[in-house]
């Protein structure tokens, strides 16, 4: 049974239009996914959680990526712009209060529309959470995972000439954007190749590369190096410093206890902060394809 009410593009400014699709029962209890990355958009796999006969969820693709237009663009690309694309969205399908659901950067994006928008959030379930403060992109970018993966972060690294002054993401960036045609595909593919390497327990190379097939991985890989190499347009430890607004919304944090990307303990020191918090660590990493993970979410959506 096809459980798609409405799907197309809205026009968020002059340059970007987002796709976007609302999928089952068009009385139902309403969710807004909020896709990772950034720059990964959502895909059908992420329907899996949802249980359309009870449930009306909006499904969209953040400025510059998968199927938003135009693909892999930087410019007028911050996280104030995507935040204030999800309310243009709310009011486009007439939604004045909603719950979201978000994993991995969706994480930070979801908890900053909160934080500026607690009256339109009835509830927040967030995956493997990234603060997208300071001390999340160094242990990312900097080496934080070089004890546990040395293979993998010597190959991410490798590609970097010492010569350079710029940090990593902003080197892979400017290639991505103005390299050759073959750095460009070459820096897009080490990047995410980098992330998948990382972000499931036991994974090997041929599931990596299996992996990065199936999503649209530049855009992937521009928007996260664009964000990362631009302290994801945030004050340093904003979610932290503005918690107090989420006080009377409930939350249901789930985080992989071998989480390589987004270590649990940022989303213990969240839980801490937070008031109506309820906080799952599972076996697994980052993905939230882990056994454990999946259960616990599809558990909570459905309770």
């Amino acid at each position: 049974m096809d459980y798609q009410i409405q799907k197309g593009y809205l026009k968020v400014s002059e340059i970007h239009e987002i796709y976007y699709e609302v999928c089952g029962n068009i009385s139902g209890e309403p969710y807004l996914f909020v896709h990772g990355g950034p720059g990964a958009g959502f895909s059908d796999e992420d329907k899996r959680f949802f249980d359309f006969k009870r449930h009306k969820v909006v499904f969209f693709d953040q400025r510059g990526s998968s199927k938003s237009k135009p693909f892999g663009s930087v410019e007028e690309n911050t996280t104030q712009d995507l935040v204030d694309d999800i309310n243009t969205l709310l009011s486009h399908l007439s939604i004045q209060k909603t719950n979201i659901f978000g994993g991995s950067w969706g994480t930070t994006l979801s908890l900053i529309f909160a934080i500026q928008n607690p009256e339109k959030v009835k509830s927040l379930l967030l995956r493997g959470i990234f603060l997208g403060n300071k001390d999340s992109i160094e242990y990312y970018l900097n080496g934080g995972v070089e004890n546990e993966f040395p293979k993998e972060w010597n190959r991410f690294k490798s590609n970097i000439p010492k010569a350079t002054t710029l940090t990593i993401p902003a080197y892979y960036l400017d290639q991505m954007l103005h390299g050759t045609p073959e750095n460009k595909e070459l820096y897009c593919y080490e990047w995410v190749f980098y992330e998948i390497s990382i972000f499931k327990d036991k994974i090997t190379e041929s599931e990596i590369d299996a992996i990065i097939k199936q999503f649209p991985y530049h855009s992937l890989a521009i928007m996260e190096a664009h964000y990362l190499s631009n302290d994801c347009f945030i004050e340093n430890n904003f979610i932290l410093n503005n918690s107090g607004a989420l006080d009377g919304i409930p939350i249901v944090i789930i985080h992989g206890r071998n989480d390589a990307i987004c270590p649990v303990v940022y989303a213990e020191e969240l839980h801490h902060k937070l008031k109506k918090s309820t906080l799952y660590i599972q076996n697994g990493g980052h993905s939230d394809s882990e056994p454990e993970i999946e259960k616990r979410i599809i558990e909570v959506l459905n309770a």
